[in-house]
Parts: structure tokens; C-alpha cells; sequence
């Protein structure tokens, strides 16, 4: 008893792992769940056909029984009717007593067929109301499953959005521009450091040193002409 109990303790834990196990392949797979549950329903709707099939063949049997158990209890009732007539007492008594036992069977099978119609139309109408669960049930599969793929899908592209990132490229024009602001930073110091140079500045002052020259050299040779003009008219 005890090593029963324990290897059933041990199915029960297998069951519950495996239940897990269906249960997280269905939230992986939702058309894994959503046909199952479909396929589950279709197998209750078959036994269900099958009962209802079976009530209908008793509704049949009770009325075709009450049908002819009608039909004796006329025949009867005539027969007692022609045996009161012809004054045959014998024959009255016993139709007396198979008319009771008619109508007993005929008021019995009237209650079993009552019941049979009330039982046929509930099972019609359950068979009618899971087939329209199944019907329903593949809808939403399909709207599920649609509103499924496009989620994914825009998870996808929310990922990729994601894996784009600028970051790498800005900092690669971070570096560029650094380089640029050096080139310029370079070029600017060696402007100023141009003007500062000595070479640069004794060029220019040669320059400078030309033109006191010429300067002077002019104003010589208008000193010169004016005295040369002047000894001219003291002659």
C-alpha cells in the first residue's frame, strides 16, 4: 500500500511538470493552445452528437410505441363496444381489463415521451450552442493569432530601431570636429606666430629702409635742382 502511494504521489508529480511543460509550449506556440482547446471542444461536440443522436432515437422509439399502444386501445374500445352490442360477457370482461392495461401504458409512455421531447430539444440545443463555441473559437484563433504577428512584428522593429543607435557615429564626428578645431586652432597660432618672427620683421623693415632711402635720395636731387635754378639767375 505504501508503494502504492508513493508511485502514485510520483505520477502526480510527473503530471504536474508535464502540465507545465504544455503550458509554457503553448505561450511559445499560441496556435499549439488555441487548437487544442478547439480540437477539445470538437471531440465534447461529437460525444455530445452522439448522446443527442441517442435521445432523439428514444424520442422516435416513444413515440412510435405510443402510436401503436394508440392504436390498440381503439382497436380495443371497438371490440368491447361490438362485445356489448352481441351481449358477450365473457369476451367484454377481458377487453375491460386489456383496455385498463392500455391506457396504463399508453399514460406511462405519454409521460416518457413528454420527457424524451423536453430531453431532445435541451441536447439540440447544447449541441447548437458548443458548435457555435467552436465556431467562435476559430475566429478568435485567427484574430488572435493575426493581432499575435503583428505585435511581433513591431517588436522586431522596435528591436532593430533599437540595435541602430547613433551613438558611435556621433562620436565619430565628435572626433572630427576635435580634429577640425585643432587644424584651425594650428593655423590661427601659426598666423600669429608669423608676425612675431624676426625674418618677417626685418624683411619689412628693409622695406622701410628702401623707401627712407628713396626719400631721401629725392629730396637731394630736388635740393639740387632749386640751387642749381638759383645760381642760374645770379649770373
Amino acid at each position: 500500500m505504501a508503494g502504492a502511494g508513493f508511485f502514485g504521489r510520483l505520477r502526480n508529480l510527473w503530471r504536474g511538470f508535464l502540465s507545465i511543460w504544455i503550458s509554457d509550449v503553448e505561450k511559445q506556440h499560441p496556435e499549439i493552445a488555441y487548437e487544442n482547446a478547439i480540437n477539445s471542444m470538437i471531440e465534447k461536440y461529437t460525444k455530445l452528437k452522439q448522446a443527442t443522436a441517442a435521445i432523439i432515437r428514444r424520442r422516435e422509439e416513444t413515440e412510435t410505441r405510443l402510436a401503436e399502444r394508440s392504436r390498440e386501445l381503439a382497436q380495443v374500445e371497438a371490440d368491447l363496444n361490438t362485445a356489448l352490442e352481441t351481449n358477450q360477457q365473457d369476451l367484454g370482461m377481458v377487453l375491460i381489463q386489456k383496455q385498463k392495461a392500455l391506457n396504463d401504458e399508453a399514460s406511462s409512455l405519454k409521460l416518457e415521451h413528454e420527457q424524451a421531447l423536453k430531453d431532445a430539444d435541451s441536447a439540440k440545443a447544447s449541441l447548437m450552442q458548443v458548435q457555435s463555441e467552436i465556431k467562435k473559437l476559430k475566429a478568435e484563433k485567427d484574430q488572435m493569432l493575426a493581432k499575435m504577428a503583428s505585435a511581433e512584428a513591431r517588436l522586431r522593429i522596435q528591436e532593430q530601431l533599437e540595435g541602430l543607435s547613433v551613438e558611435g557615429d556621433v562620436k565619430a564626428l565628435d572626433n572630427v570636429r576635435q580634429h577640425i578645431k585643432n587644424t584651425i586652432a594650428q593655423a590661427n597660432l601659426n598666423s600669429e606666430l608669423g608676425g612675431t618672427d624676426l625674418d618677417a620683421r626685418l624683411k619689412q623693415l628693409r622695406a622701410q629702409s628702401g623707401e627712407v632711402t628713396a626719400k631721401t635720395e629725392w629730396e637731394r636731387m630736388q635740393a639740387a635742382r632749386a640751387a642749381a635754378k638759383a645760381g642760374q639767375k645770379t649770373m
